[in-house]
């Protein structure tokens, strides 16, 4: 009878010690958080990686190799370190806000208007409706605003450069 007992005890021990070791190993992949990484794609989908499972990324460079929108580089900010509230001077002394969404549309506090965002170089284009432009750009350890005036290209001289300061940082 006590060997009886023994087993049972021992049977039902290891069917309660098995599903707890089994909860333990297995975590979901598609949880963003610590040790995993993030692919948001052109058209908004989102892929995450566990860290673990990664031994490295590589970034193609060639002609026929599909060309990203900034090149990779330790010193230049990630997309993600420009959305959210920045606080930028007007060029007349002034202030305004520009917001940016992880979608793609940017708000802007002066004559309250809507645009687009790209992140571009390193950089935040942003192309208002009203045909205005204005960049992000990281100068140092710190960030401006470049205007330019509705026909104007980025690559043109900026109407006025001011301080921008991201009132909601992303630690990305």
């Amino acid at each position: 009878m006590r060997s009886m007992v023994r087993v049972a005890s021992l049977a039902t021990m290891l069917c309660l010690l098995v599903p707890v070791g089994f909860a333990k190993t297995s975590t979901p992949a598609t949880k963003s958080g610590a040790g995993t990484i993030v692919i948001v794609f052109k058209d908004g989908r989102r892929q995450s990686f566990n860290l673990s499972d990664v031994l490295r990324v590589e970034f193609p460079t060639g002609g026929d190799a599909a060309s990203a929108s900034a090149p990779f580089s330790p010193s230049l900010p990630s997309r993600g370190h420009f959305l959210g509230k920045w606080e930028c001077g007007d060029g007349s002394g002034g202030t305004f806000y520009i917001t940016l969404d992880d979608n793609g549309d940017a708000w802007r506090s002066l004559h309250h208007e809507h645009g687009k965002w790209a992140y571009v170089n390193g950089e935040a284009q942003v192309s208002w409706d009203d045909g205005v432009k204005d960049a992000i750009r990281k100068v140092g350890s710190k960030y401006e605003k470049y205007a330019y005036g509705s026909g104007k290209s980025f690559t043109d001289t900026p109407d006025n450069v001011a301080t921008a300061q991201n009132t909601m940082p992303h630690p990305i």
